[in-house]
């Protein structure tokens, strides 16, 4: 299948600095995300991958470079309008103390979805990637972290996103759990069409689900 002519998101020459601009943090960062485009980025701790997920998902604006969304740049958007197509899966999710099924349709009130339309999402969502019954009711704190992945990719998922930025979102499960819930991630993400970018440090995971992958070192990014 050939590849969509207009890009989703294009980074040029992005860059940021420590807050005082003595330090590079990224460097020259540069790569175009198409729709259902499936990418990865790994490197060591320390190497800017949080960080560059951060300056896409806008929680940080990068000091040099621009970075476009659907061909408009990203401080064209409302954040809350940004954050709704661009959906940031954290490591460890925040925890408000809520219920997982309030955890997980909170998102969806916000955009103020009909009562119908967020229940149909959560059962299908919990039907690709199953979630028991029993957890619904249950205290997010009451979960485990690897519970606690799955529960927030499932609410990335259910906010319908054109992008999803994936941080470490199996560093708390086994090798060949992260590997099924990869394979399964792969199959949602093709069937919808929604981009993906992924950082994780295991490469022998990431090459299972991604189109392409880059290096991130020191701040530089490497094919």
């Amino acid at each position: 299948m050939p590849r969509p002519t207009q890009f989703l998101l294009q980074l040029s020459d992005v860059g940021l600095s420590d807050p005082l601009g003595r330090h590079s943090l990224l460097e020259n960062i540069s790569f175009t995300v198409h729709e259902g485009d499936r990418l990865a980025i790994i490197g060591p701790s320390g190497s800017g991958k949080t960080t560059l997920l951060r300056l896409i998902n806008r929680l940080q604006d990068p000091s040099t470079g621009s970075i476009l969304f659907q061909s408009q740049p990203l401080t064209q958007f409302t954040v809350i309008h940004l954050r709704q197509q661009i959906v940031l899966v954290p490591q460890e999710p925040k925890l408000l103390g809520m219920t997982v099924e309030d955890t997980l349709t909170y998102p969806l009130k916000l955009q103020k979805l009909s009562s119908t339309e967020i229940k149909q999402r959560l059962e299908y969502w919990r039907s690709q990637l199953p979630i028991p019954d029993d957890w619904l009711e249950r205290n997010e704190l009451q979960l485990s972290l690897g519970q606690r992945q799955l529960i927030s990719i499932v609410r990335g998922l259910m906010m319908q996103p054109k992008l999803l930025l994936f941080d470490e979102p199996t560093s708390a499960l086994d090798h060949d759990k992260a590997l099924q819930l990869l394979e399964v991630l792969k199959t949602i993400t093709i069937e919808s069409k929604t981009a993906v970018i992924m950082v994780n440090h295991q490469l022998e995971l990431v090459e299972q689900f991604t189109q392409q992958v880059f290096k991130l070192n020191q701040g530089k990014l490497q094919q």
